[in-house]
Order: C-alpha cells, then sequence, then structure tokens
C-alpha cells in the first residue's frame, strides 16, 4: 500500500482526470524550459550587464548548477514534504527569480536570480513522479510519455522561443513572461492538483542517508539510471555541437537555427505513442531500440553533414529526441513502480544521474566539435549509444542467468 494519500481531487480513485494530467505536462515543460531561454541570449546579456565575453557562459552554468543541486535535494523531499504545497512553493521562487533575473542591472542579482530558477524548476521532478503514481498501471507509460512529450517540448522550444521574442522585446521581456506563465499555471495547480501527504516518518537527514542505501539496493535504479546518463549524455552532446556545426558548415544564421531546433522538437511526438507500447510490455524493445537508435542515427548525422544534406540532418535531430524520449519514459515507468513511498528519492537519484551525463554531454559537444568538427562529435555520439546497447545486453543476459 502506498503511504501517499491524495485529497482533494475528484475522480482521482479512477486516475487523474484529464485537466490534472494537461496541466501538470504543461507545468513540467514550462518549469524545464527555464533552464534554457537564457543561453541563446548570452551575448545579449552579458555586455549589458558588464561580463567579461571570456566568462559569459557563467550566465547559463548558473542555472544549470542550481537544477543539479535541486534534483537531489529537493526533489527528494517529496518522500517528507506535502507534494502540492512543495510544487507551489518552488513555482513561486521561480517566478521571483524571474522577475529579479529580468530587473537585473549587474552581475550579482542576476547570478543569485539564475541560481534560484535553476533550484526551484526542479518542481517539474516532483510532478512527474506524483502523476505517475495516480495513474492505474495499465496506463502509467501512457501518460508519462504524455508528461514527459511536454517536458521535451519545453527544452526544445525554449532556445527558439527566447529569440524570437528577445528579437521584438528585449532579453528581459523573456523572464517577464516566463514568470507570467508560472502564475497562471501556479493558480491551476491550485485548482486541480490534489494533496499528496508523505508518510515516510523520516527526518529530512535520514531521506538524504537513505538514498545511498537505495542506490546500493536497488539494481534496476542503477541500470536505469547509467542508461539516462548516456542517453541524456548524447543528447546533450548533440545539441551542444550542432548549432555550431549549422554556422560553419552550412553557413546558417541565427533564425534558421532556431527552426532547425523547432524542427528537432517534433520527436516530443512519440512520446505518447511509446508510452502506449510501453503499456503493452514492449519496454525491453523499446529500450535496445533506443540505445541502437543512438548509435545509427549519430552516424547518419555525420554523412549528412559532411553531405550537406539538411532535411536528412534534422531527420537525425527528430529521430534522436525519439530515442531519447523512449529511454526516459520506460526507465521511468520502471522506477515509479519500485516504492511508491520512496518515489521522490528515486526520482531524485535517477534524474541527477541524468543530470550529470548531461553536464558532460555539454562538455563533450565542444571539446570533441573543437577537436575535429562534427565527424568527431557524431562518432562519439554513436559510441555513447553502441556503449549502451552493450551494457543493456549485459543486464538482459543477467537476468535471463537469474530466472
Amino acid at each position: 500500500m502506498s503511504n501517499h494519500r491524495p485529497e482533494g481531487a475528484a475522480g482521482i480513485a479512477d486516475g487523474p482526470s484529464t485537466a490534472l494530467i494537461t496541466t501538470v505536462g504543461l507545468a513540467a515543460g514550462a518549469l524545464v524550459a527555464n533552464l534554457y531561454y537564457a543561453q541563446p541570449l548570452v551575448s545579449q546579456i552579458g555586455p549589458e550587464l558588464g561580463i567579461d565575453p571570456d566568462v559569459a557562459g557563467a550566465l547559463t552554468s548558473t542555472t544549470q548548477i542550481g537544477y543539479g543541486v535541486g534534483l537531489f535535494f529537493l526533489v527528494s523531499l517529496a518522500d517528507l514534504v506535502e507534494n502540492k504545497r512543495l510544487v507551489l512553493v518552488t513555482l513561486v521562487i521561480t517566478m521571483l527569480g524571474l522577475v529579479g533575473m529580468g530587473l537585473s542591472t549587474s552581475v550579482v542579482p542576476f547570478f543569485i536570480a539564475s541560481f534560484l530558477i535553476g533550484l526551484c524548476s526542479t518542481g517539474a521532478q516532483v510532478l512527474i513522479p506524483m502523476i505517475a503514481h495516480l495513474v492505474p498501471v495499465e496506463r502509467r507509460g501512457r501518460v508519462v510519455g504524455n508528461v514527459m512529450g511536454a517536458v521535451l517540448t519545453g527544452i526544445m522550444l525554449a532556445r527558439p522561443a527566447s529569440l524570437f521574442i528577445s528579437a521584438s522585446f528585449g532579453w528581459r521581456s523573456v523572464f517577464f513572461l516566463s514568470a507570467g506563465l508560472m502564475a497562471i499555471i501556479g493558480l491551476s495547480l491550485v485548482a486541480v492538483m490534489p494533496r499528496q501527504k508523505p508518510n515516510s516518518g523520516m527526518t529530512y537527514p535520514q531521506i538524504l542517508r537513505s538514498m545511498g542505501t537505495l542506490f546500493r539496493e536497488t539494481p534496476v535504479l542503477r541500470w536505469r539510471s547509467c542508461y539516462q546518463a548516456i542517453v541524456f549524455c548524447a543528447f546533450n552532446l548533440f545539441w551542444t555541437a550542432i548549432p555550431l556545426a549549422l554556422a560553419d558548415r552550412l553557413s546558417l544564421g541565427p533564425r534558421e537555427i532556431g527552426l532547425f531546433a523547432l524542427a528537432g522538437a517534433g520527436g516530443a511526438l512519440a512520446a505518447p505513442i511509446i508510452g502506449r507500447l510501453a503499456d503493452r510490455g514492449l519496454g525491453v524493445v523499446l529500450s535496445a531500440s533506443a540505445m541502437l537508435g543512438l548509435a545509427v542515427f549519430f552516424a547518419i548525422s555525420g554523412y549528412a553533414m559532411a553531405a550537406g544534406a539538411l532535411i536528412l540532418l534534422t531527420l537525425c535531430a527528430v529521430l534522436l529526441d525519439a530515442a531519447v524520449q523512449a529511454n526516459q519514459i520506460i526507465s521511468q515507468r520502471i522506477i515509479f513502480a519500485i516504492s511508491p513511498e520512496k518515489r521522490g528519492r528515486l526520482n531524485a537519484i535517477y534524474m541527477t544521474s541524468a543530470f550529470i551525463g548531461g553536464a558532460i554531454g555539454s562538455t563533450l559537444g565542444t571539446i570533441t566539435y573543437h577537436w575535429g568538427g562534427w565527424t568527431a562529435t557524431s562518432a562519439v555520439g554513436s559510441l555513447l549509444g553502441i556503449v549502451g546497447l552493450v551494457l543493456f545486453s549485459i543486464e538482459q543476459r543477467g537476468r535471463r542467468l537469474a530466472a
């Protein structure tokens, strides 16, 4: 029996309402999008705040650092603090951080606001396991797929949206508009989100200490965390290096690169389909296909870039994003079923692993592209897919021997 008791929402016994699922998807996507708005605006923000071009990249890395801290220390609070209250508090702080970022006229307030936005945008990772827990297991993959599709859409649309908005209204308007969106989403969650009372009987220090034990004693969590670290490493590798390659090799400007990113967001459309297939017991096939897809699509992208085949390159971007979605949906469907009363800590460990992989991928994207161009980047991406596939084969072989 779950130790989380949902209260105050009609129809929860039969599963969450469409309104709740839709609101949670929009909220999760909008929260995660906050991590990426500033990335394409560094050249505009830096000079206005008096930041040296050599350290301007810290404008965005501060947000990522905050997100990494929040994944471990804040998401785990979902096993201790009433979930609705926790999410609404993170939304309010995120909104204040966005307003602070838009009002900043010097470096220190901007960095503080950036860190708070990253820290509290992890409220998305409280919402996802919460909605998964409310859904009957036979529909869980479908709903997780829908919500994760919204998250990937938020990630992919954030950069082009910030470019388009800032071009018309200035970079500060991006953060003010997002703050307004946070307020609307917060009011919507107040209306439709049920209360979730965790009864773990643990203190916060005990919650944190238990995470190491949970990781050691849960093999499937270790495997799935490893896979997602690899997959998200490949995802960030691609999206860090591809704008550089499109500008250098295909002479595309910022607007064209933004449109490429918009097209790449089409991979999010696969999420609901993947979720339905997962509910039909095809998780093993989908996980293997995701790893194989990384290897194959990165290799094809290397050829497409050399040949200047933009349409084929765009197709590779869509399929790569779909592969990332497949592994994410399958993995979260699995780990959310392990132990409902531990879902906050399970997701904190899993998403922290993914974040570390993504951070490595961003670094690798820059290093590989400057070292050997897109050929080197695509080769490393393919290698990541092969490593993932080998590890997945080892896990499956172990399961067969143990059966």
